[in-house]
Order: C-alpha cells, then sequence, then structure tokens
C-alpha cells in the first residue's frame, strides 16, 4: 500500500517534465486512485457478506504488481498516451489499495488481543514507515539513474508485493464479522448516526493528511526551491516518520482518543495556514513536516474512536469508513491541484510575483495549501460533535 500512496506523487515532477502533464491531470490520477478505492469501499459496504474475505486477502497483493507493472510499461506500451496508461495502472493497483483498507483493519481487530488500540495503531504505523521506505528507494532511485528512468524503479516497487502475496498464502486469517452493520443492531438509528459522525472525521482528517502526502514533494521542489532529492528525503521521508512515530506512541502511550482528534484538527489548521502565508523557507518546511506528526492519528484515530463507542461493528462499518477516507483523500488533493493551476494561470498572481519575488507557480502552491485549511477546520467541528454525542449517549445509558 505504501508504494501505491507514495510513489506517484514523488513521479510527479518527472511525469510532468517527461509528458508535459498538468497540475490538474496529476491531481487527477490521485483522484482516480481514491475514487476507485471509494467504488471498492462502497461495495463492500452494502454487499460484504456475498464476498469470500480470505481468499480476496490472499490474492489482493497481485493486484497491486499488476497496476505497478502496466505503470511501469507505460513509455513502451503508451508511448503517444501516456496519460491513458497512468490511468489504466492506477485503477488496477487502486483496486488492491481499496481491498486492503477495508479488509486489513477489521482483519486486525479480529485477532484476539489485551489491547486492540495497539494493535490498530501499530498497523497504521507500519504504513507510514513503508512509506519512509519508499520514499527514500524511489528517490535514491531517480538521483542515481536520472528522472528518464522512473520506470524501473516502478518494476522494482512491482515486485514487492509478491511477497506479501505469499506471506498471506502461508498465514492464518481470523474470522471476521462480514455482515451488514448499523441498523439491524440495538439503538439502529443511535449507531448510524454516531458512524455518520465518525464518517465525517475520518473524511477531514483524511483530507487534511492527504493534501499534504500527495503535494509536498513537488510543494517542496517547486515554491520552497528545495532540491528535489533532499526535498523528499527531508520532507517527504521526514513527514512518513513522524506520521509513524505518532502512531507508535500512541500505541504505547496514547490515551483518550477523541481529545488526540481534536488536537489533531486543530494544529494541521494551524500547519496549513502557516505553510499558505508564511515567505520563510525553513518555517514552511518545518510546518510541512509537521502535518505527518499533527494528522497520524486522524484515520486511525477514528477507527479507534468508532471501536470503542460503538461496539460490535462488521466489515460493512470499517468499509463506510474507509469510503469515507477515500473520498476525503480524492478531494483535497485534486482541490489543491485546481486551485494552483487557477491562481498561477491568473493575472493577479503574475501582479503579485512581482511584489513579492515569488513566481506565478510558487504562489499558486501556497494558494493550494491555504485553500486546504478549510478541511482541518471543519473536521475539528465534527470530532466536537462526536465528543458531545457519545457523551451524552454514555449518560443516558
Amino acid at each position: 500500500m505504501s508504494s501505491i500512496f507514495a510513489l506517484p506523487p514523488i513521479l510527479f515532477v518527472p511525469l510532468r517534465e517527461m509528458f508535459g502533464i498538468s497540475y490538474t491531470l496529476l491531481g487527477t490520477l490521485v483522484l482516480t486512485n481514491f475514487c476507485t478505492q471509494l467504488a471498492i469501499d462502497l461495495i463492500f459496504t452494502f454487499f460484504s457478506k456475498y464476498f469470500n474475505v480470505k481468499k480476496i486477502l490472499r490474492v489482493m497483493p497481485l493486484i497491486t504488481s499488476v497496476g505497478m507493472l502496466i505503470y511501469a510499461l507505460i513509455p513502451t506500451l503508451f508511448p503517444n498516451v501516456a496519460y491513458l496508461g497512468l490511468i489504466l495502472g492506477t485503477v488496477i493497483f487502486s483496486v488492491s489499495a481499496g481491498l486492503s483498507e477495508v479488509l486489513l483493519s477489521p482483519a486486525i481487530a479480529a485477532i484476539p488481543s489485551d489491547n486492540p488500540q495497539r494493535d490498530m495503531s501499530m498497523l497504521h504505523s507500519l504504513y507510514a514507515f513503508g512509506v519512509f521506505f519508499v520514499v527514500v528507494v524511489a528517490t535514491l532511485g531517480l538521483k542515481l539513474l536520472g528522472n528518464a528512468n522512473w520506470m524501473y524503479i516502478t518494476v522494482f516497487f512491482a515486485l514487492l508485493p509478491i511477497i506479501a502475496a505469499v506471506l498471506f498464502m502461508t498465514s492464518p486469517i481470523p474470522e471476521m464479522n462480514e455482515g451488514e452493520s448499523t441498523g439491524k443492531t440495538s439503538g439502529g438509528r443511535s449507531r448510524i448516526f454516531g458512524l455518520f459522525l465518525c464518517a465525517g472525521c475520518i473524511f477531514f482528517g483524511s483530507c487534511s493528511e492527504n493534501a499534504m502526502t500527495n503535494w509536498i514533494s513537488s510543494f517542496m521542489e517547486k515554491s520552497l526551491g528545495v532540491d528535489k532529492a533532499v526535498g523528499d528525503i527531508l520532507g517527504m521521508a521526514l513527514f512518513a516518520i513522524l506520521l509513524g512515530v505518532a502512531r507508535i506512541s500512541y500505541a504505547k502511550y496514547g490515551r483518550n482518543i477523541c481529545r488526540v482528534l481534536l488536537a489533531g484538527m486543530i494544529s494541521a489548521a494551524v500547519c496549513y495556514i502557516t505553510i499558505g502565508i508564511c515567505s520563510n523557507v525553513i518555517i514552511s518546511f518545518i510546518a510541512c513536516i509537521l502535518v505527518g506528526f499533527v494528522t497520524s492519528m486522524l484515520w486511525p484515530g477514528t477507527l479507534i474512536m468508532m471501536e470503542e463507542k460503538l461496539p460490535g461493528v462488521g466489515v460493512a462499518a470499517f468499509a463506510l469508513m474507509a469510503a469515507s477516507g477515500d473520498m476525503g483523500a480524492s478531494i483535497a488533493p485534486q482541490l489543491l491541484g485546481i486551485v494552483t493551476d487557477v491562481v498561477s494561470e491568473s493575472t493577479v498572481a503574475y501582479d503579485l510575483s512581482v511584489r513579492v519575488g515569488l513566481t506565478p507557480e510558487q504562489i499558486g502552491l501556497k494558494a493550494g495549501m491555504l485553500v486546504t485549511t478549510i478541511f482541518p477546520i471543519i473536521g475539528t467541528g465534527f470530532v466536537l460533535a462526536a465528543i458531545a454525542y457519545f457523551k451524552k449517549q454514555k449518560a443516558n445509558n
């Protein structure tokens, strides 16, 4: 999963240079990624009981390999319609990502444990460290081989999921509750509203995290003027490390997930405002990295809150959460890309660039980051509503 999410943003600049793809179309690749995952999430939300979950878990890494190989073979298979190849490869490996998001969390939740919150947080921390591995290997690979040879790096990451498939096929998988949840259980309406609040929290949390995840590489290179290799390793990789460290820290020491979610939303808003208005490169650089730390628990933390406040939910509820998260992860990066293109091509950006000493493209990227602030701000409202609602439910019970 780490390669699916972390590798394409690293390749944005090489793809833009080689094929002349606009920021909006690059953002559309992210949108395609998460919309495909969203479709998988919705299918499992309503029809999870019709699938053999264990068999799907065992074959989904192979789907990743197929998608990544198509991505790598674009110069050979789609030399004149490269963007079509990018879309095709993205759709295929995004199917696997969607299945992973829907099924891995309930699989972990189904394993008997004395501390299920720790297990869930550890699961998501491993993704973060996977991102670090992808960033370092891909960045050094581009530095050594050159941007024109990005496809060989993609082939390398296409082979790794085969190992995951072998591990799944030789490992026991726990039984999971595959039925549909919410209205068929006691307190149906109450649980549905509780799930709605959780879905809102994970949507805006995903927006806050993934806007930066998908654009930090391009932003540091084009807006902050940082060398790509330095920006990816010290920027994107440190972002992933802080993401993982925060999740492991919560797994070991964490308490009161609702307060953690509230603090994360507020801090994310502060970081994005800082990035959007601050002209100091170092401060902006640090704020970009800190987004990884403050948003680290917004997705897994919402799942922990759901399990804690709404016990007994099944695969369908986890699929609904994944759908909400994927929707946020598709909308936010796409919006950032659109705002960047629109602002950077406007006369306002041109006039402002003369006065502040920035290029229109740099102003556009900063404007995109500033607009992203709306997501953690609204997310703060959802977390506050969830805290009040679950507190009221506990008092009534």
